[in-house]
Formats: structure tokens, C-alpha cells, sequence
């Protein structure tokens, strides 16, 4: 498996990644036709919170079977990071590529110097990567019902002074 930063020649694979690893998540729900992921990511790749450094595709041979992104986001005044969305091609889950991205996005973005890493997500999941619930560190998201879900992995340039509560992008807020 290679991971590499994501090209423009990538978008359809990314976007029919996203579409088959959420799908299972809607099942059953008539009001969604289609996960809203992909369309997240297309609006993030407009929104100036885009940073195409950190979006990274996995590859198998020349196939991509896995996506991650990290776009700019805000704890109070501080620049902080959202991870999200990451999928999965379903035949590739629980085979290590969705740790493996994680990894690597962890990685650059502390190679930038950046200091947090925020997203919702499932806990037991993200904990293996060093995440903590926000509150643990001063940080709460902005919507009250992400609170359980809520969680942020400090870099190594974290500043303990980086409290407040936790912004998405825009686009985030149009799923």
C-alpha cells in the first residue's frame, strides 16, 4: 500500500470510496439518497479551509482504496485542524488502511507544526491514535449533540492555552 497526497485525477475514486464506505450508515433511511461525504469533500475542496497537503488517498497498486482529509478549522481564536472525512473502500476495511492514513495524516500535519487535531468520531476508533475527549483538554465542539463523539489529539506543538470550543469549515455544517 502507498499513501500519497491526493491528485485532481483522484476525485471520482475518492468520491465513489466515500459513497460505498457510508452507504452502510444511511441504509434504511429513505430521506438520504446518497451519503452526504462525498459532497463534503467536494465542498471542502472549495472552501478556503482546503489544505491539499493534507489530503491523502491510499493506494493498493494503482487502485485507491482509501481517503482522509484535514481541513483548517478553529478553537476559539486558534487555527486548529478537523480530520474528516476518512473512508474506506469496504473490501479493504479492517485491513489496516484507514490506520494507516490516519497515521500519515497525523504525521504531516505535525510535521507543519500544527498543534490539534479536532473531529467527531467513534471513540473507541480514534483512541488508538491518541485522541481524547475535547473536554479533557479545555476544547468542546460547537454542537452540543457531537459532545459524545467529540475528540482531539494534541500535536507536538500543542499549547495547553488552545481551550475554547471547536469549529468546523463551513461546508461541514451544510451535511
Amino acid at each position: 500500500m502507498l499513501i500519497r497526497r491526493e491528485t485532481p485525477a483522484d476525485a471520482a475514486a475518492i468520491a465513489a470510496i466515500h459513497r460505498a464506505a457510508f452507504a452502510p450508515q444511511y441504509a434504511g433511511d429513505p430521506a438520504v439518497v446518497e451519503p452526504p461525504e462525498p459532497a463534503l469533500v467536494e465542498a471542502l475542496r472549495t472552501d478556503e479551509s482546503w489544505m491539499p497537503t493534507l489530503s491523502l488517498v491510499a493506494l493498493e497498486y494503482d487502485t485507491v482504496v482509501g481517503h482522509i482529509c484535514l481541513t483548517r478549522a478553529g478553537i476559539g481564536p486558534f487555527p486548529v485542524l478537523a480530520l474528516g472525512p476518512l473512508g474506506v473502500d469496504p473490501d479493504h476495511q479492517k485491513s489496516g488502511v484507514g490506520s494507516a492514513l490516519v497515521h500519515a495524516a497525523l504525521g504531516a500535519a505535525d510535521a507543519l507544526d500544527e498543534s490539534v487535531v479536532g473531529l467527531v468520531g467513534d471513540p473507541d476508533y480514534y483512541a488508538r491514535f491518541g485522541f481524547v475527549p475535547g473536554p479533557r483538554l479545555g476544547v468542546v465542539p460547537d454542537e452540543a449533540e457531537w459532545a459524545p463523539y467529540f475528540q482531539v489529539r494534541p500535536l507536538t506543538a500543542y499549547d495547553s492555552a488552545v481551550t475554547g470550543e471547536f469549529r468546523y469549515p463551513a461546508p461541514f455544517y451544510d451535511l
